[in-house]
């Protein structure tokens, strides 16, 4: 609570001391002002000076503008055809290269896997050995002699003994044997061998079968097709299902690659007895090998130990089908496909598919190197040694490299894999082990890498995985994570955002790591590492505290003297922007998509508290030295001290993209307050170099318009000067309250002080270049110089919302109350008021001069309508004046604005009237044409000004000086009668206006006998008649008169006794007057009630007066004026003592030295005047 008092108490008095920054300015400026007074040239290079310190700030106010330009320039990279950086690594990443030895006996395992390839190649596989060993000789950089003595060496080895592997997975859409609509579906498969040309082509009509009909089996010729026992594999027995799933793993071994056969029969099991289960028996009895038993005999057997009725024919198993597969023409991959099932004969009907897998394989290679390491090994060295060398052939970007190899590499590396039964998550695995090893010598495309682990993942299976490949495979995922993480920490370098190539790796790495964190193979052999996340942060702040630390080592802030320790430290925030910037608009989405890792706030909160930590130190040690006295802001500090606070509060506007929990109390939160001090000394600068820049433009400015415009180049030059200034505010955006206030007040008072300078300065620019002027480009330079003025008033009417007073307002009265708002208001539109004024007063002193440059004109040209004679028509007694008005206005209208042009002519408009009004007034009792004529003259001058609407109100123009000269004219017209008749009319309207008066009142009553047009007076008493003798009493008497006299010529003035020595004196009495209706029915006809003080030695003094108008008494329907007349009520009238010759009418009649009347009158009324002066 004391805080906000405090705070409220030091607002309160900072507001009120505002109020009196900028006092009013005199209309004669201070010549000592460095503001407001110019009068030589300023120098050369104080103006260089300050224009180029806008120049400089223009650039400083524009810099988040360019960063966020630079920015969307990055964002929008070349083609990725221009290589990344060089992904630099530790040494420690590096594995050794082969020995010649090894190489050789993997060189040996090349030629065997070449020399015993099985299977129909695909059509990217080469087939030629030459075309092979061609390429096994340049991958291994072997010799021909070498080459020759291994090809000997495994021609004379024992040849590779194959086997085949048969997975039968299901069948499908089977034809139904059962009465149930279904059949009991099982397989029966074996190799049949040896089959010659001949018997394949014998097969085309007859299909072999396990199972035949004895009567047919008898007939047969041969006996090749025979199976034993021991060769035949059977599947489970699926009931009662056409669309059986077995999914059951058979191996055979092969005698004869190329010429022997895999058979397969499905059938529909009928038998109480299995067949199946007797052939799985007979498999199982040892000693039985070369035993010459066939199916034959073993479905006999089998049935003989049936029961009576299994021997029927009724009994016997229904065929579905069969499948006949020559291994020669099973490709190198193997099988993994929908085969049709075929007829015996064509007698037979079947349908339906089976889906079966089958590949061949070695289960032994007379090789030296297979002997001593395992076919995984092995693999994975040959593809090693293979990968280097067609990567090292890759011409184009190979950078980018996506793991393709040859047709020759890849026939060897395929059959060398099925010959070796590798599986493909085993296949899967090695590739990935080789890739990810060669990527960190070598580097590849991450999207390669990204594809090998996916393909380990949809093959994983965790028991297929044990031992020394489980233990490889995690050293490769360890080895690799370590590889990205070292990469993350140097992003910057390695993945820059001005390399398009680079991001687009970066991202496929992140992808890939981030899928590698959360694949099952990755959790199943790194248990331990599943806080990947952590590790990825850890690297990057590691990354970004690295990157700070060489940011600080190049600029070295804390060298040199302070300006330049600013600068430098302006130079690192900079540079710590861009590096925000550009992780908010490229890695950050990067991070998130990928790793869902808000690397923004990560990035900003640490290089946040960085900077601010530094610049904090360095404010200190600026606010420190410019407290010691020998210490000022120079111009150059001052504008780095802006610049570091520009810097920062772009940095700090960074926070907006943080999460909103992220951005509570960060270290810049405060760090305007390290600025306070040092930003009142800078704006003092801004002041100080704006005031030079608006003297240079005025002196420079030739007054003449700018291209579609009015004003001249001054103008522009002094609100584009506060138009910058402006925006130096709008940019600092300060958050402090009581500070803004304090700020704003004090560039409300510059903006002021520099508009009324300027005003000035182009008035006393006016004043000096008026000498020597034709009057034409005099006017047209002077309405250039209103119109400056008037523009610059106009920008600064814009003030309050663009320095946002309201929201300062509002600030204050959070933070202080209504009073606070209220003082910040009348501070603040006090200033703007007072400017207002004055730019004002400036403007008229401008008019002032140019009507001053025409009153000889004017002059000239009112005397030539006063000393028109009579016989000139008052068109052209006033054509002069009218002509060079017209001339005048065609300027005027062209140059001025509206808004000076209105000022302008309502000037004008004032010094014609009061011209003619001078004019009228010397020339008084003249004759009536002299004021008709100014009469005409007034009223075409009237339609002139109002320009046809365009102009001048008529409301406006008519009030003021017009009223009394239209009074004047229109008196002056008016003949003696008519003015003491207009002289009546305005004491009768005066009268009406009393209320009360010092000077006491009179009681009477009137009434009027119409028959016999008799009007009685009866005076009763008065009260509080002032004193006039000296023992401070009076002796009164009033004298009553009809007037004007010209009305009642007839009538004689009455009197009342003199009651001695009173202020109250009581009367009674009667007086009669005769009236005519023709008399009483003038509003000017009136009762004049004198009261007058008796002097027994000297001449009476005149005590009061009152007039009563006659229409009140004597016109038809008045109470007064019937029968009942005499019991009317009286009234009361107010005295008064006014000067008559103050009257204009009394001025107007005395003037008529000719005119008896007139005379008369004034001559009356003199005399009382001379009573009341003598008292």
């Amino acid at each position: 609570m004391t805080t906000l008092l405090d705070l409220k108490s030091s607002v309160l008095r900072q507001v009120q001391r505002s109020q009196s920054l900028r006092s009013r300015r005199e209309p004669s400026p201070n010549p000592g002002s460095p503001l407001t007074h110019c009068p030589e040239p300023l120098p050369r290079r104080i103006s260089e000076e300050s224009m180029e310190f806008f120049d400089r700030m223009n650039t400083i106010l524009q810099k988040q503008e360019n960063m966020l330009r630079a920015a969307q320039a990055e964002c929008q990279r070349g083609a990725c055809t221009v290589p990344p950086p060089q992904e630099h690594v530790d040494q420690a990443f590096i594995t050794d290269r082969s020995s010649r030895t090894e190489l050789d006996l993997l060189y040996e395992e090349a030629v065997y896997t070449v020399v015993n390839r099985v299977g129909v190649p695909s059509p990217e596989h080469v087939n030629s050995d030459e075309e092979l060993f061609s390429y096994l000789l340049k991958v291994f950089d072997m010799g021909e002699e070498e080459h020759e003595i291994i090809l000997q060496k495994v021609q004379e080895s024992k040849r590779a003994n194959f086997s085949l592997r048969v997975s039968v997975l299901k069948a499908k859409s089977l034809m139904a044997k059962d009465a149930n609509g279904y059949s009991d579906p099982y397989c029966m498969l074996g190799i049949l061998v040896g089959q010659s040309p001949r018997d394949l082509e014998e097969k085309k009509e007859r299909k072999f079968s396990f199972r035949k009909r004895k009567d047919k089996l008898e007939k047969r010729s041969s006996t090749k097709e025979a199976l034993p026992a021991k060769s035949i594999q059977v599947t489970e027995v699926k009931p009662e299902t056409l669309n059986p799933i077995w999914d059951e793993h058979f191996v055979f071994e092969i005698d004869d690659v190329h010429s022997d056969l895999l058979h397969l029969d499905i059938w529909d099991h009928d038998d109480d007895v299995s067949v199946a289960e007797a052939c799985k028996k007979l498999n199982e009895v040892s000693g039985l090998r070369g035993m010459g038993r066939y199916f034959k005999q073993i479905a006999k057997s089998v049935r003989a130990n049936g029961s009576s009725s299994s021997c029927s024919e009724e009994n016997v198993d229904d065929f579905l089908g069969c499948i006949n597969i020559p291994l020669n023409e099973i490709p190198v991959v193997g099988y993994d496909t929908w085969f049709k099932l075929e007829p015996r004969s064509s007698a037979s009907k079947v349908q339906g598919e089976c889906h079966l897998i089958l590949k061949l394989f070695t289960h032994q290679r007379d090789t030296a190197f297979s002997k001593k390491e395992s076919n995984t090994t092995i693999h994975k060295k040959l593809l090693c040694q293979i990968v280097e060398y067609e990567h090292a052939h890759v011409k184009r970007e190979p950078y980018n490299w996506n793991g393709q190899v040859s047709p020759p590499a890849w026939t060897v590396l395929t059959h060398h894999a099925v010959q070796t039964d590798l599986s493909p998550l085993q296949q899967a695995i090695i590739r990935w082990q080789c890739y990810s090893n060669h990527h960190r010598t070598q580097r590849v495309c991450y999207s390669l890498l990204l594809r090998l682990l996916r393909t380990i993942d949809a093959e994983w299976d965790p028991p297929a995985v044990r031992g020394d490949l489980e233990r490889q495979l995690s050293d490769s995922f360890r080895l690799y994570t370590e590889h990205c993480l070292c990469l993350m920490k140097n992003m910057r370098q390695v993945f820059p955002c001005t390399s398009a190539a680079a991001i687009t790796r970066y991202e496929l790495m992140l992808r890939g790591i981030g899928y590698m964190q959360n694949m099952r193979a990755f959790k199943t052999v790194c248990p331990l590492r599943n806080e990947l996340h952590l590790d990825i942060v850890t690297a990057l702040k590691k990354g970004t505290a690295e990157w700070y630390e060489s940011l600080i080592a190049r600029h070295k802030p804390e060298d040199g003297t302070l300006e330049e320790q600013l600068k430098k430290l302006v130079l690192i925030v900079d540079a710590v922007c861009g590096d925000v910037q550009r992780g908010q608009n490229v890695y950050n989405k990067l991070f998130y998509s990928a790793v869902k890792v808000d690397y923004f706030s990560i990035l900003y909160r640490q290089l946040e508290k960085l900077v601010a930590d530094d610049v904090n130190v360095a404010m200190e040690r600026v606010c420190g030295t410019l407290e010691q006295e020998s210490s000022r802001l120079t111009q150059a500090m001052g504008e780095a001290i802006f610049e570091l606070f520009i810097s920062l509060k772009i940095l700090k506007g960074f926070r907006d993209f943080l999460p909103l929990k992220d951005a509570k109390m960060l270290a810049l939160t405060g760090f305007h307050n390290w600025f306070k001090s040092s930003i009142h000394k800078y704006l003092q600068i801004v002041h100080d170099r704006s005031c030079d820049r608006m003297c240079k433009a005025v002196e420079s400015d030739k007054l003449e318009p700018v291209p579609s415009a009015k004003h001249s180049s001054s103008a522009v030059e002094v609100t584009t000067c506060f138009s910058q200034v402006r925006e130096i505010w709008q940019q600092l955006a300060w958050p402090d309250s009581a500070g803004a206030f304090i700020f704003v007040t004090r560039l409300t008072d510059n903006f002021c002080s520099e508009a009324v300078s300027y005003s000035e300065m182009l008035t006393r620019k006016i004043e000096r270049v008026q000498l020597g002027r034709d009057h034409k480009s005099f006017i047209v330079q002077l309405c250039v110089a209103l119109n400056d003025t008037e523009h610059v008033r106009l920008f600064l009417g814009h003030l309050p919302r663009e320095l946002d007073w309201l929201g300062v307002e509002r600030a204050m009265e959070e933070s202080c109350g209504v009073e606070g708002k209220d003082q910040v208001y009348k501070a603040l539109n006090g200033q703007l008021f007072n400017m207002d004024q004055d730019l004002q007063r400036e403007a008229k002193r401008l008019i002032t001069v140019l009507t001053d440059k025409m009153q000889p004109e004017l002059r000239r040209y009112i005397q030539h309508i006063s000393l028109s004679p009579d016989s000139i028509n008052n068109d052209d007694a006033a054509a002069p004046l009218m002509k060079y008005l017209q001339d005048t206005m065609v300027i005027l209208t062209e140059q001025l604005v509206k808004e000076n042009l209105m000022r302008v002519l309502q000037s004008m408009w004032e010094l014609l009237l009061r011209m003619i009004l001078d004019a009228v007034t010397d020339n008084r009792g003249v004759q009536v044409e002299f004021y008709n004529r100014f009469q005409y003259t007034v009223e075409t001058l009237l339609q002139f000004f109002h320009m046809k609407g365009n102009g001048l109100l008529v409301e406006d123009m008519k009030s003021g000086d017009y009223k009394g000269l239209d009074e004047e004219l229109r008196l002056n017209k008016c003949s003696s009668f008519e003015l003491i008749e207009q002289y009546y009319l305005e004491k009768i309207s005066h009268q009406k206006t009393l209320k009360h008066t010092r000077f006491g009142r009179i009681s009477v009553k009137c009434y009027y006998d119409a028959p016999e047009q008799r009007l009685t007076v009866e005076i009763l008493h008065a009260a509080d008649i002032i004193a006039l003798d000296a023992n401070g009493l009076s002796d009164p008497f009033v004298i009553v008169e009809l007037c004007p006299h010209h009305l009642f010529p007839l009538a004689k003035s009455q009197r009342t006794q003199v009651k001695l020595k009173t202020l109250h004196p009581v009367f009674d009495e009667l007086f009669y007057f005769h009236v005519s209706p023709e008399q009483y029915r003038h509003r000017f006809a009136c009762l004049n009630f004198i009261v007058m003080d008796y002097d027994w030695l000297s001449t009476n003094d005149f005590a009061g007066e009152a007039v009563a108008p006659l229409s009140d008494f004597c016109w038809p329907g008045r109470p007064n004026a019937t029968a009942a007349g005499k019991s009317v009520q009286p009234f009361i009238l107010h005295l008064s003592r006014s000067k008559p010759s103050e009257k204009p009418i009394m001025r107007m009649l005395d003037a008529r030295v000719g005119d008896r009347e007139a005379q008369e009158f004034v001559r009356r009324l003199k005399e009382i005047e001379k009573s009341m002066e003598e008292e």
